[in-house]
Protein backbone atom coordinates (compact mmCIF):
# COMPACT_ATOMS: atom_id res chain seq x y z
CA UNK A 1 0.00 0.00 0.00
CA UNK A 2 1.59 3.58 -1.19
CA UNK A 3 0.01 5.96 1.50
CA UNK A 4 0.81 8.65 -0.59
CA UNK A 5 -1.67 7.28 -3.52
CA UNK A 6 -3.82 6.75 -0.16
CA UNK A 7 -3.78 10.71 0.53
CA UNK A 8 -4.38 12.12 -3.06
CA UNK A 9 -7.05 9.69 -3.34
CA UNK A 10 -8.60 10.88 -0.18
CA UNK A 11 -7.78 14.38 -0.97
CA UNK A 12 -10.61 14.82 -3.36
CA UNK A 13 -14.26 15.53 -2.28
CA UNK A 14 -15.71 13.74 -5.01
CA UNK A 15 -14.05 10.63 -4.00
CA UNK A 16 -14.55 10.55 -0.23
CA UNK A 17 -18.31 11.11 -1.39
CA UNK A 18 -17.83 7.90 -3.33
CA UNK A 19 -16.56 6.57 -0.46
CA UNK A 20 -19.41 7.32 1.40
CA UNK A 21 -21.41 6.18 -0.58
CA UNK A 22 -20.41 2.80 -0.42
CA UNK A 23 -19.96 2.23 3.48
CA UNK A 24 -23.46 3.50 3.10
CA UNK A 25 -24.30 0.43 1.07
CA UNK A 26 -21.52 -1.55 -0.12
CA UNK A 27 -21.93 -3.72 -3.20
CA UNK A 28 -22.90 -0.65 -5.47
CA UNK A 29 -22.46 -0.94 -9.43
CA UNK A 30 -20.87 2.63 -10.86
CA UNK A 31 -24.34 3.52 -12.46
CA UNK A 32 -25.43 3.74 -8.44
CA UNK A 33 -22.84 5.40 -7.77
CA UNK A 34 -22.75 7.80 -10.37
CA UNK A 35 -26.46 8.83 -9.53
CA UNK A 36 -26.65 12.36 -8.47
CA UNK A 37 -23.58 13.12 -8.53
CA UNK A 38 -23.02 16.44 -9.79
CA UNK A 39 -20.33 14.83 -12.25
CA UNK A 40 -20.38 12.65 -15.38
CA UNK A 41 -20.17 8.91 -15.13
CA UNK A 42 -16.92 8.94 -16.73
CA UNK A 43 -15.86 11.09 -14.33
CA UNK A 44 -16.98 8.57 -11.69
CA UNK A 45 -15.37 5.64 -13.27
CA UNK A 46 -12.31 7.94 -13.05
CA UNK A 47 -12.52 8.55 -9.49
CA UNK A 48 -12.83 5.16 -8.81
CA UNK A 49 -10.25 3.73 -10.91
CA UNK A 50 -8.03 6.29 -8.67
CA UNK A 51 -9.54 4.65 -5.26
CA UNK A 52 -9.24 1.14 -6.22
CA UNK A 53 -5.24 2.33 -7.44
CA UNK A 54 -5.08 3.45 -4.13
CA UNK A 55 -6.68 -0.06 -2.71
CA UNK A 56 -9.42 1.94 -0.91
CA UNK A 57 -11.87 0.48 -2.85
CA UNK A 58 -11.88 -3.07 -4.60
CA UNK A 59 -14.67 -4.56 -6.73
CA UNK A 60 -16.48 -7.46 -8.25
CA UNK A 61 -17.33 -8.95 -11.35
CA UNK A 62 -21.25 -9.67 -11.15
CA UNK A 63 -23.04 -10.70 -14.60
CA UNK A 64 -22.10 -7.22 -16.52
CA UNK A 65 -21.83 -4.80 -13.74
CA UNK A 66 -18.46 -4.11 -11.40
CA UNK A 67 -19.95 -4.16 -7.53
CA UNK A 68 -18.02 -2.05 -5.40
CA UNK A 69 -16.66 -2.27 -1.59
CA UNK A 70 -14.43 -0.68 0.76
CA UNK A 71 -10.91 -2.12 1.11
CA UNK A 72 -10.73 -1.40 5.53
CA UNK A 73 -6.96 -2.08 5.41
CA UNK A 74 -5.83 1.13 4.04
CA UNK A 75 -8.02 2.85 6.46
CA UNK A 76 -6.92 0.75 9.50
CA UNK A 77 -2.88 1.43 7.91
CA UNK A 78 -3.30 5.15 7.68
CA UNK A 79 -4.91 5.44 11.19
CA UNK A 80 -2.66 3.70 12.71
CA UNK A 81 0.44 4.61 11.63
CA UNK A 82 -0.31 8.03 10.98
CA UNK A 83 -2.81 9.88 12.57
CA UNK A 84 -2.62 8.26 15.94
CA UNK A 85 0.74 9.83 16.38
CA UNK A 86 -1.26 13.13 16.07
CA UNK A 87 -3.93 11.77 18.32
CA UNK A 88 -1.03 11.61 20.73
CA UNK A 89 -0.30 15.15 21.52
CA UNK A 90 -0.76 16.39 25.04
CA UNK A 91 -2.88 19.30 25.73
CA UNK A 92 -0.01 20.92 27.33
CA UNK A 93 2.51 21.48 24.33
CA UNK A 94 -0.20 23.88 22.51
CA UNK A 95 0.01 26.05 25.16
CA UNK A 96 2.96 28.64 25.07
CA UNK A 97 5.19 28.65 27.63
CA UNK A 98 5.15 31.93 30.09
CA UNK A 99 8.48 33.67 30.71
CA UNK A 100 8.72 35.76 33.35
CA UNK A 101 10.95 38.46 33.37
CA UNK A 102 12.90 39.08 35.91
Amino acid sequence: MDTNLVFQALADSTRRTLLERIHAQSGQSLSMLAAGLSVSRQATAKHMAILETAELVVSRRVGRERHHYLNPLPFRAISGRWLRKFEQVKLMDLMPESKSDT
